[in-house]
């Protein structure tokens, strides 16, 4: 079998026909979102019914957990060590201890600089990248000498006029 080679010929020829398939684009993404917001209606709907349903259910499981916490703290003592395995499933205590940050920037930098001192770095998430948007700013020149390089090309886009479209339906 010979192998054909197909040559890549534009398929439309003038502007008027590359303003009809924009006209065809514009009618394309219409429907497209015409199916999403249904598709998003038709969803909302689900989970706005499903919540409903389910909600009898997450208010008893609500009471029951609190029921639970409520009866083994007072009978803390009965537990084997700070666990008690039941049939259905096992409840108890455990020992949480977590640390608390001030959310306020100077405390934080207060906290960081006491770490500092104290050589704890380890304790200290450092962050650097490279800040692409400011890097462009640079000449060429500069952007190479750092290592990075500075790429330009000619990026095809098209935009299709939505307003006028709506206009001819």
């Amino acid at each position: 079998m010979v192998r054909v080679r197909i040559k890549n010929q534009p398929t439309l020829k003038n502007w008027d026909e590359v303003d009809k398939a924009l006209r065809e684009i514009a009618e394309q993404e219409f429907l497209i979102e015409e199916i999403e917001a249904e598709m998003t209606k038709q969803i909302n709907g689900i989970k706005i019914s499903s919540g409903l349903e389910a909600k009898p259910h997450q208010d008893r499981i609500e009471k029951l957990g609190k029921d639970i916490k409520e009866f083994v703290t007072e009978h803390k003592d009965e537990l084997d060590g700070k666990t008690k395995v039941l049939n259905f499933g096992s409840t108890g205590f455990r020992m949480s201890t977590s640390v608390i940050i001030p959310k306020a920037k100077e405390k934080v930098a207060a906290i960081v600089k006491s770490l500092k001192i104290r050589k704890m770095a380890d304790c200290i998430n450092v962050v650097e990248m490279v800040n692409k948007e400011v890097l462009k700013k640079y000449s060429e020149d500069e952007i190479i000498k750092v290592g990075a390089k500075l790429k330009k090309e000619d990026v095809f886009w098209y935009e299709t006029s939505r307003e006028k479209f709506k206009d001819t339906k």
